[in-house]
């Protein structure tokens, strides 16, 4: 009898930990995403800025020289 709790207290523990690192896992895919997108976004940015100053042309929301 003793052996089956013990046997039982360490499978709870182990759907404890395991739960535990599923979160984990689940959150940090979020971030990843979320790092994704705002790299795509960044990516995105970097080209029209690229491109307006390849054709000579100032970037649309470029401050003016007295500032």
């Amino acid at each position: 009898m003793h052996r089956l709790i013990e046997i039982e207290t360490k499978l709870a523990f182990q759907e404890d930990a395991i739960q535990t690192l599923n979160d984990v896992v689940c959150r940090q895919q979020r971030q990843i995403e979320q790092l994704e997108a705002t790299l795509t976004l960044l990516i995105d940015r970097y080209r029209q800025i690229s491109e307006t100053q390849e054709s000579g042309n100032k970037p649309v929301d470029e401050k003016p020289p007295h500032y």
